[in-house]
């Protein structure tokens, strides 16, 4: 393994097979070579990467609980601000905040404090690695659970054909606070990841990643498959690749003949139940979603 990419984060952890998170990690901390401080919310990361006694963090880490992770960010930011005014910490030397959480720890129950600490203006780079439930506790649904996905908490059955809520608009709700900027990524596109986390990490202020995370445990996928299936992601439409930058959109992936989005969702068991007779109208429901909101970004980009 490349030296460089181990720096931060250590082989020897406990992800599952099959897991690209720590992709996502060492892309986004090898994208700058400033020291970085990393806050970690409870969830996969947090609990595969520091098995007592033992620890893969190279860097100064710090966990807090599912919903307090921005607030940590922002006392982390406030602590460097004072130590600068006292000349303990030299003026010229830039020292990264990166926070990241799952989508239980910021969609939902971290939310109240990321809104805060974004409003405020506080000096992070917030990375969310989207794996659409709640995976460290068994599989719940999250806010970020795509409509129809059979779930610990949402079971598909006789009476139910899995989530009936769409999944939260996340992206919409960071880029009201009027932040510099955000860009949703995928791990199957680590290219575009690095560049993302790159210009992010330069800037001052709030910014924000979300970054969709392939999960082989509630997906239901074979491990090997993590990359083919985050790129039928973007390939259908389902997870577009764009930033939001001083006010203005920018679609970084697109096609004119973008896949069916069955072929994403018949990659995983999740979906299974979707294609027995009797839930085409859940599958026509789910592209007509996808597609609108296709043409929104385009929409939105064009401005």
């Amino acid at each position: 393994m490349n030296k460089q990419l181990t720096k931060k984060l250590a082989p020897g952890h406990a992800t599952c097979a099959g897991c690209g998170i720590p992709a996502i990690v060492r892309t986004v901390l090898g994208a700058t070579d400033d020291p970085v401080v990393v806050v970690n919310a409870t969830g996969c990361l947090e609990v595969t990467s520091t098995l007592y006694p033992y620890s893969a963090w190279k860097v100064p880490w710090i966990h807090n609980a599912f919903e307090n992770a921005a607030a940590t960010a922002a006392g982390v930011d406030g602590a460097v601000k004072a130590l600068r005014k006292k000349s303990k910490i030299p003026a010229d030397k830039k020292i990264k905040i990166v926070v990241f959480g799952g989508d239980g720890g910021t969609y939902d129950i971290g939310l109240q404090s990321f809104s805060g600490a974004l409003e405020r203006g506080h000096d992070f780079l917030y990375v969310c690695y989207d794996n659409g439930a709640y995976m460290n506790t068994g599989g719940q649904r999250s806010g970020a659970t795509p409509y129809g996905a059979d779930t610990e908490t949402t079971p598909a059955g006789k009476n139910s054909f899995g989530k009936k809520e769409k999944r939260k608009d996340l992206m919409s709700i960071v880029i009201a606070h009027h932040l510099k900027y955000a860009a949703q990524a995928n791990v199957a596109y680590l290219t575009d990841l690095k560049m993302k986390a790159k210009k992010a990490l330069e800037m001052e202020g709030p910014r924000f990643l979300l970054v969709l995370q392939p999960c082989t445990n509630l997906w239901k996928y074979p491990t090997s498959e993590y990359v083919r299936i985050g790129k039928l992601a973007t390939e259908t439409n389902f997870w577009p690749l764009y930033e939001f930058e001083n006010g203005k959109y920018k679609i970084n992936w697109a096609t004119e003949n973008p896949k069916p989005l069955e072929e994403f969702l018949k990659t995983q068991g999740r979906f299974k139940h979707l294609f027995k007779p009797g839930n085409e109208k859940v599958i026509e429901e789910m592209q007509k979603a996808v597609d609108e909101e296709w043409r929104r970004l385009v929409n939105l980009a064009e401005i």
